[in-house]
């Protein structure tokens, strides 16, 4: 456990507490995604005050419950994503467990799923059909490639999408080997841009009173992201390969080596740049033609590089930040996870939060970064659940006999 974690509340409850009111109380959502992308946006809501009941599969549950790391055979990765939700373990070929299923359903506002376009069709639960029966029901539909196209049917995983989008291809160094984002943007991305859709879809619902089929793909999420790189691309007709740590159009907008670590220096404008130079020691730099605009240094961006690293490894980087700072150019320490989660901004933030495993043994994750007035954010979270944990109170409150624990 990190040190910074002692400043915890100690009689913090998150195995028993419930989840904090939020703008999204009162929504209830019926999720039966796994893995990451849709369990991702689940989570998301929930931060945001819903109620999410995670629909798994009996014996075994979520796929994520069996990905690393763990503490005492728990999972990490499992507990981090599924906070805060409840868990019932259901066979939807069960007739009994369908009934459940649909009971669910007639008291839910959202479903929520990630498999493979088709497959929840089989069991009659595709949007047509439940769209017919709960027509106020919101189906959101997180997939590698979507309901359409030629690929819809083809499975996907996060780094499939990335070789297929393009980040790929504008990630890493320069005539190095294909790099993958380091966190698993394509289901992040599709998550998020799912979270989009169903509130869009709950908005509408007001003025229409239908729900809306919401189909995000991983794919799609991925291009939507390439910004820069589509604008270079139409622009020029090229495809933009990787840059290393900096910007394809923003100079000097990189990582620079100091004398004991790197910083990163963004100086966005003419201005910027001109304080930058003062800080370093180099005033005449703003009237060389090679660096005189943003287009100049753009073009001569490794000439200016090495320029300035000359300088900056003349000083350690603490000394050059509190400078910069005092100047007003934007830049930080490149840190690694431990120290960015420990950042001084980031605890004031409450982006380190702690939530627990399914016996409450604590664990740090990343807290919830939409801050909304007149709602808490709460430093601790509801634990992850044990699988089918929540069965009896779940079919007690449907009215529902209790029947056989699932193993």
């Amino acid at each position: 456990m990190n040190s910074f974690m002692d400043d915890f509340p100690q009689d913090s409850r998150t195995d028993t507490e419930a989840p904090a009111p939020g703008p999204l109380s009162g929504i209830t959502v019926v999720d039966l995604s796994r893995v990451l992308a849709g369990p991702y946006a689940t989570m998301v809501l929930a931060d945001l005050g819903a109620r999410v009941i995670k629909v798994e599969r009996p014996g075994e549950g979520d796929d994520s419950r069996g990905i690393g790391p763990f503490k005492d055979g728990k999972s990490a990765y499992f507990t981090s994503i599924n906070r805060g939700k409840q868990s019932i373990a259901l066979d939807l070929k069960d007739a009994g467990d369908r009934q459940v299923f649909e009971a669910l359903l007639q008291r839910a506002d959202v479903l929520v799923e990630n498999y493979r376009p088709g497959t929840i069709d089989k069991l009659g639960y595709g949007w047509p059909a439940l769209h017919e029966r709960y027509p106020q029901l919101i189906y959101a539909a997180a997939s590698g490639f979507g309901h359409s196209g030629p690929d819809s049917r083809k499975a996907a995983y996060d780094m499939v999408v990335q070789a297929m989008g393009g980040i790929m291809s504008v990630t890493g160094h320069p005539g190095g080997p294909p790099t993958r984002v380091g966190t698993s943007i394509g289901d992040i991305t599709a998550g998020l841009f799912t979270v989009i859709g169903i509130l869009s879809a709950l908005h509408d619902r007001r003025d229409s009173g239908s729900g809306r089929f919401v189909d995000v793909a991983m794919l799609d999420g991925q291009i939507a992201i390439l910004e820069n790189a589509i604008a270079r691309y139409a622009v020029t007709g090229e495809a933009p390969g990787p840059l290393g740590a900096r910007h394809p159009s923003i100079t000097p907008f990189a990582a620079f080596r100091c004398r004991d670590a790197h910083i990163v220096i963004a100086a966005g404008n003419d201005s910027l740049f001109r304080a930058l130079c003062d800080v370093l020691g180099l005033p005449d730099l703003p009237g060389n033609p090679r660096f005189a605009s943003n287009n100049a240094r753009s073009e001569n961006a490794e000439a200016l590089h090495t320029v300035m690293e000359a300088q900056l490894e003349t000083g350690d980087a603490a000394t050059w930040l509190a400078r910069l700072d005092e100047a007003g150019v934007p830049a930080g320490p490149l840190q690694d996870v431990g120290e960015a989660l420990a950042h001084p901004q980031v605890r004031a933030r409450n982006m380190a939060i702690r939530t627990a495993f399914e016996d409450g043994t604590p664990l740090t994750a990343a807290g919830n970064p939409v801050k909304i007035s007149g709602f808490d954010d709460p430093a601790t979270r509801p634990k992850a659940p044990a699988l089918d944990e929540h069965r009896a109170a779940i079919l007690a409150e449907l009215g529902l006999a209790s029947g056989t624990e699932q193993a």
